[in-house]
């Protein structure tokens, strides 16, 4: 096979999304939505508030009546939460109100509580009120036929809570994508087994189904598979209707990475081939029959920078949501040396400081063989192809990698 020429990180991640199309809808109870993305925006079906409500606990009065102080008013009823006072109020009247409850006819300002003395029937008011005070007018929230969330909207709690006081018990929503994948290496065992000689334990398909689920997709994991065409093209046959198949390993060029010699007999369409990045160069896009195919390197560190940088977004594109990289500026911790002809994604922790850019520290060692590194790195410095020597104190570009 003639070797592919290096693809740049960005135009590889526009070829990636712009292949795929968004998932089907569902519609689901309020209680199973939130992380989900909305397939069509959430229409208001009641007006909130719907009348003009009381914002404080104190006497409904016509502000009129309040302008000499002190304004000795007859109390005349009580409107508590969840219940109201239904006659008009008449000038030099007031009425005992609780936060929540409706205004009465002919009132148009709140007396809070703290600023009255009751004595029996009457209020004494000891100061003013004007129009509107501590007034929720009818609709300050939304009124019915408002749109009150978007399509493509990532629901969060705020999200769920508005939709449920707009009167919606449901919302449609892109069905989560399923994304199966599969490791290949003879040398892979599953963890909590005793690996035998020239064994490892695997942490690609555990880390990898974190990831999908955290993006908000479904795995499906279909377990490791040895360098074995055969054996390879079987686990892809077990992907099924996934939205996705995701094959970590075997798609470099050595003489046991199969991954692409093993699939070409079923229609692998093989778009690119091998990223200008570092950690993760050799990476495969393309489509098996109608499934997007993407194969992530086997190195652990590599294929959880890619999946990062590639996977998360394919899979927020499929369910309709927003896919791109929230990078952020930082000051650098300390000194990093010139950079190669690749993109290099360097692991760095993430210390926030008051009223200040963070600060990004690049691990002192990069091998991308070490898991500890990244587990414990906040971010991921960006730094250009041929990006000269940085000193600490400047300004670089990162990718946050938590919250």
């Amino acid at each position: 096979m003639a070797q592919s020429p290096l693809l740049p990180v960005d135009e590889a991640r526009a070829r990636i999304l712009a292949s795929l199309r968004t998932t089907q809808t569902e519609s689901v109870p309020l209680s199973q939505a939130v992380g989900r993305v909305l397939a069509e925006e959430a229409i208001a079906r009641r007006t909130q508030p719907p009348a003009d409500l009381s914002a404080m606990d104190g006497y409904a009065v016509k502000a009129a009546d309040t302008a000499s102080l002190p304004a000795r008013l007859k109390v005349v009823g009580e409107a508590p939460a969840g219940g109201a006072y239904t006659t008009e109020l008449k000038s030099g009247e007031a009425v005992r109100i609780f936060t929540g409850a409706p205004l009465p006819r002919g009132a148009d300002a709140i007396v809070i509580q703290e600023d009255t003395a009751r004595e029996g029937a009457i209020v004494v008011v000891k100061e003013s009120a004007e129009a509107g005070q501590h007034v929720r007018p009818v609709g300050l929230d939304f009124r019915t036929g408002d749109s009150g969330l978007p399509a493509g909207q990532k629901l969060s709690p705020a999200d769920i809570a508005l939709a449920a006081a707009m009167n919606l018990a449901t919302l449609n929503v892109h069905k989560r994508p399923v994304i199966a994948f599969f490791s290949t290496g003879n040398e892979l065992v599953p963890p909590g087994t005793e690996p035998g000689p020239n064994q490892i334990v695997s942490a690609n398909n555990d880390g990898i189904a974190a990831l999908v689920r955290e993006a908000g997709g479904e795995p499906l994991d279909l377990g490791i598979v040895r360098d074995d065409e055969a054996a390879i093209r079987d686990a892809a046959k077990r992907a099924g209707h996934a939205d996705m198949l995701v094959t970590l390993g075997g798609a470099s060029v050595g003489e046991h990475d199969l991954v692409q010699s093993a699939l070409g007999p079923l229609g692998l369409d093989v778009d690119f081939w091998k990223i200008a990045m570092r950690p993760g160069k050799p990476l495969i896009y393309g489509k098996l029959g109608e499934t997007p195919l993407l194969g992530l390197p086997g190195n652990p560190v590599s294929a959880l920078v890619c999946a990062t940088l590639f996977l998360r977004p394919a899979i927020q594109r499929l369910q309709g949501g927003e896919t791109a990289l929230h990078t952020t500026l930082a000051r650098l911790g300390s000194a990093l040396p010139a950079n190669g002809g690749r993109e290099d994604y360097v692991r760095a922790t993430l210390d926030h400081i008051h009223r200040e850019l963070p600060l990004a520290t690049p691990a002192s060692i990069q091998d991308s063989s070490m898991l500890s590194v990244l587990a414990r790195a906040g971010c991921l410095i960006i730094r250009e192809p041929r990006a000269p020597e940085a000193k600490a104190g400047e300004i670089v570009t990162v990718l946050p990698l938590r919250g």
